[in-house]
């Protein structure tokens, strides 16, 4: 089963509130929604914010981040670590280095464009793996994209079960993959547009689901 973290703010607010008993993205750039999701939500994730912080080239302040956690992260919602898009290994372990918070409660972020290698020690970690689009696999769901994917979880799956795989901005592609979780802000952005009551779209999106195992699928070499 994959479970749908609807990406926030959603307005106006008699909106949001169709949407109670969902499970919320709230990202620490626009944290707007966030008394209304640790309320009402099922179960909120709560971004670091990474995505918008790299596309508007703005600097995190991580630290504000870490006091923003301190009065509201515990069961059942989960934080995403720290992480830089583009920032290369070093600067990534180094931030998560840095993490105090339970691996229960955390995830990591594992970019398409790292190494695979770092992808399996992360795994190991104890803790949730989110998978983030970036470099030459930015685009979600293109070719490239879909074969770097597939070399992911043909590597996960010959270590064991596989753990729990978040795919960021990945609602689009939750059927495609074993992803034990995915968010998007696609009901936010697009239910005015589509003249759609949010619960009605959230509702079916949430019907979607993906797999639990994975069959290792051949991978071109000249691929790669």
């Amino acid at each position: 089963m994959t479970l749908h973290y609807h990406g926030t703010p959603i307005t106006p607010r008699f909106e949001l509130n169709k949407l109670a008993g969902k499970s919320f993205c709230v990202s620490f750039a626009r944290p707007d929604d966030l008394n209304f999701c640790l309320k009402n939500g099922q179960s909120v994730m709560l971004d670091n914010g990474a995505f918008s912080f790299f596309t508007k080239k703005k600097k995190a302040d991580w630290y504000k981040f870490y006091n923003y956690l301190e009065p509201i992260l515990g069961h059942p919602h989960w934080a995403i670590i720290p992480d830089v898009i583009g920032g290369g290994e070093e600067e990534n372990d180094q931030l998560l280095k840095e993490w105090f918070f339970p691996p229960e409660l955390s995830a990591n972020v594992w970019h398409l464009d790292e190494p695979i290698e770092r992808l399996i020690r992360l795994s190991d970690m104890g803790m949730k793996v989110c998978f983030g689009s970036s470099g030459d696999y930015w685009q979600i769901g293109s070719e490239k994209w879909c074969r770097r994917v597939d070399l992911a979880f043909n590597a996960l799956s010959k270590i064991g079960q596989l753990p729990w795989i978040h795919m960021l901005r990945g609602m689009a592609v939750s059927h495609l993959y074993p992803f034990a979780s995915v968010d998007s802000t696609n009901v936010a952005r697009n239910f005015k547009n589509n003249f759609t009551c949010p619960e009605y779209m959230a509702r079916r999106i949430d019907a979607v689901q993906g797999g639990t195992k994975w069959q290792s699928r051949a991978i071109q070499g000249d691929l790669l």
